[in-house]
């Protein structure tokens, strides 16, 4: 018996669905920053926060979702992506800085880490180190990473930190989380398998 199938017995309550046992789908819930940091803090979050990309929803300006694939850096208490100055995407961010994050694993079954926040646009003059940090994971020789260093330094005058505290975490390893909506499932299938 899986751990999912143990922890849907009589008596479970809940408490890993998210910050707070708050599901996806719950709006304008209020989640304590100890609960998030909770979340974050597992082993298998902190793995995901090491990877390099984030997939960053947000609403473009004509009111339609957007979802881009973007690099970051996690600082412990933040994620910190950096963009062009000119992106398309700041705009939007400024008319409506409500962002969700997915950071996953493209092995089965996935682990996904979603996370809720409200995106900071910091205007910076130069490169932010974040940036450059968050590039050094790709395979490169030294070399390579010397001229991509200087085409940067000769390409941008400076960039946008888009910074995003997470202000909820649900984490789902397909072993002692489903997504809601799976374990909802799973709980009506033992219930009728009982009576």
């Amino acid at each position: 018996m899986s751990r999912t199938w143990r922890r849907l017995r009589p008596g479970y309550t809940g408490g890993h669905d998210g910050a707070a046992g708050h599901d996806e789908t719950t709006k304008g819930t209020t989640v304590e920053p100890n609960e998030v940091t909770e979340v974050l803090n597992r082993p298998l979050s902190q793995e995901l926060l090491a990877r390099d990309l984030t997939r960053l929803a947000y609403v473009a300006k004509d009111g339609t979702p957007r979802n881009i694939p973007i690099g970051f850096t996690w600082n412990g208490s933040q994620i910190v992506m950096c963009t062009t100055k000119n992106a398309p995407k700041l705009p939007s961010l400024r008319r409506n800085p409500q962002v969700a994050l997915t950071i996953d694993t493209e092995v089965h079954p996935p682990k996904i880490l979603l996370i809720r926040g409200r995106a900071e646009l910091d205007v910076v003059d130069g490169i932010p180190e974040e940036y450059l940090r968050m590039n050094g994971s790709y395979q490169m020789t030294p070399e390579q990473r010397t001229v991509w260093e200087e085409q940067v330094h000769a390409l941008y005058d400076g960039m946008v930190r888009i910074v995003v505290t997470p202000t909820w975490a649900k984490l789902i390893d397909f072993e002692t989380t489903m997504p809601t909506a799976v374990e909802e499932l799973m709980r009506r299938q033992e219930e009728r398998r009982r009576a």
